[in-house]
């Protein structure tokens, strides 16, 4: 018994992307390919890297994952030692290669590479108004805006850079790659993770800390909200674009998106969702026969539930993790064409049983429904699902693509009508309490369960009538 690709990936959040970046360090295209590639789960629509050659900046992009972007020959072009590289999928600015980052700017002052993870949430009003000022846009990312913004401003490099981030709201963490320098901004929110490493006495950045373990990178600190840091020959030089920042990392990064070998903010992803998975346990008193979790990012809470309760834990779900460029494509229609399995039922160890089914959330509602389904099919007398966060009922506009209210089930739906349309015995979501309890920390972005945005967020209609212009 098994579920495709459509299937699987109709129900799921994803995050934009991951960036990974080294300086003065030799041969860096093959750091940070090996980087990208422990980052891969942050985005599978595209990847790209930009290295500096003496004063020459060369970069190489393109669609699909990163060993499908670079090969030997690629590699090998891309000489130097200083890199940034990007992995992506698309929310706001869509796809197609030409967003595909980082971005290259070939300018009279001097060439330089962007690439970010997030979203700035005014990018639409910061483009309309350097478009008046005479900016012109080749691509549709929000790494070209922050590209033009600095162009405009005056003064030093990172003074160019500073006054840029003032005009910013949103999440992100952008790498900025000069000839003389590597530069790592983030929000003032600390929305998106962004870390500092160190590779024999040199210095490296990425998205997440995993990525350190591949390339053996010593974990050097985060990278603090409302920071500049700047990297060059000297060492490392920090600077602040404001005193207004607040630390409100993504509750999502470590429910789903980082990879559980990451430290985020020095909370380790695995142990918090295990933590998530007991608290869970605590406040449920349904009886079952065992535990399964859906994989991959389920499986820690699933865990964490099953030692609570004293539960077998089994493999119940296996996921097929050799998955094909079919399964990454952007767009919809060509997602219903994949004929790949990407979700198998281990009808043997279902049948007949009483199922708690973990999962860290309900998105659209289609993931869970045809799971519960599969496991019925498979023999499963009874299928409680348990959800390792809170109820999801608000889109998010910080880089994730949920971004529609209407796509919401949880908005639409109360607990009751969510279960009946999963068809399970039961439904149950982790209290938001029980979330903060888990992860460890006082703050958090919860804006999807709660509605309490941490910026604000800016109306394209609202905007265009501002401007007399017709949408």
């Amino acid at each position: 018994m098994n579920w495709t690709n459509k299937q699987w990936q109709a129900d799921k959040p994803r995050e934009e992307c991951g960036v990974f970046g080294v300086f003065n360090i030799p041969d860096a295209v093959n750091f940070t390919y090996y980087g990208l590639h422990a980052l891969q789960h942050r985005g599978q629509e595209g990847a790209g890297i930009a290295v500096i050659n003496a004063d020459k900046l060369l970069t190489h992009k393109g669609e699909g994952l990163v060993t499908e972007v670079f090969d030997t020959e690629h590699l090998a072009k891309l000489k130097g030692d200083k890199a940034i590289g990007h992995v992506r999928y698309s929310t706001t600015g869509g796809g197609g290669v030409q967003n595909v980052q980082p971005i290259s700017i070939h300018a009279y002052s001097g060439e330089f590479a962007v690439c970010h993870n997030g979203n700035i949430v005014n990018a639409e009003e910061l483009k309309i108004a350097l478009e008046f000022q005479g900016s012109i846009f080749q691509c549709t990312s929000d790494s070209e805006i922050i590209a033009h913004l600095i162009q405009k401003e005056k003064g030093s490099f990172e003074q160019k850079i500073l006054h840029a981030a003032t005009s910013l709201e949103g999440a992100f963490s952008f790498l900025i790659l000069t000839k003389d320098a590597l530069y790592a901004l983030r929000d003032k929110n600390g929305l998106r993770p962004l870390v500092l490493g160190k590779i024999d006495q040199q210095y490296c950045l990425s998205s997440e800390s995993c990525a350190f373990n591949v390339v053996g990178a010593e974990f050097v600190r985060d990278i603090e909200p409302g920071e500049l840091l700047k990297i060059d020959t000297n060492g490392l030089t920090t600077f602040t674009y404001t005193k207004e920042v607040t630390k409100n990392m993504c509750a999502m990064e470590y429910i789903y998106f980082s990879r559980p070998d990451s430290e985020i903010e020095q909370i380790n992803v695995h142990a918090s969702r295990k933590k998530c998975g007991t608290i869970l346990a605590q406040e449920s008193n349904t009886e079952a026969d065992i535990v399964i979790g859906v994989p991959d990012s389920s499986i820690s809470a699933a865990m964490g539930f099953a030692e609570e309760k004293k539960m077998p834990y089994e493999m119940g779900l296996i996921k097929n993790k050799y998955v094909g460029r079919t399964f990454i494509q952007p767009n919809q229609l060509l997602r219903e064409k994949s004929v790949k399995m990407k979700l198998s039922v281990v009808a043997s160890i279902i049948k007949n049983k009483r199922i708690i089914l973990i999962d860290d959330s309900i998105v659209r509602g289609t993931t869970s429904k045809k799971i519960v389904s599969l496991l019925r099919e498979a023999g499963a007398t009874e299928i409680h699902v348990k959800i390792a966060s809170p109820k999801i009922i608000n889109p998010c506009f910080y880089g994730v693509d949920t971004s529609r209210q209407q796509e919401l089930i949880g908005s639409k739906y109360d607990d009751e009508q969510m279960r009946q349309y999963i068809d399970a015995d039961s439904l149950q979501f982790l209290s938001l309490e029980g979330l903060f309890h888990a992860i460890g920390r006082p703050t958090l972005c919860t804006a999807c369960f709660t509605g309490k945005y941490p910026t604000p967020i800016f109306s394209l209609e609202k905007l265009l009538q501002s401007h007399q212009i017709n949408p």
